[in-house]
């Protein structure tokens, strides 16, 4: 499985899935160093940023639905600031 995997999900799949209900995060912009703590999902509805792992860059914004695997060691570089559904899994 991909460290980050990034997809659309239809309307059908986001209500199958429940994000509404899922919390919401928010960040201006700004540059962090991360690590998951468990596999997060979450539906980016504002903003842009890129992730920066081991082994390349993901450039992941607003309407992409993104999974990062449990223990994904990684630096965020918000470019715009994020507000994001979010759910661990």
């Amino acid at each position: 499985m991909k460290e980050i995997e990034i997809k659309q999900l239809s309307e059908e799949e986001k209500r199958a899935k429940g994000v509404q209900s899922w919390p919401v995060w928010e960040k201006e912009v700004s540059r962090f160093d991360w690590e998951y703590a468990g596999t997060e999902q979450c539906l980016i509805l504002e903003g842009e940023v890129i992730v920066t792992t081991a082994n390349g860059e993901y450039h992941i914004k607003a309407g992409d639905f993104v999974t990062f695997q449990d223990g994904l060691k990684c630096h965020w570089n918000v470019i715009k600031p994020i507000r994001k559904h979010y759910n661990f899994i």
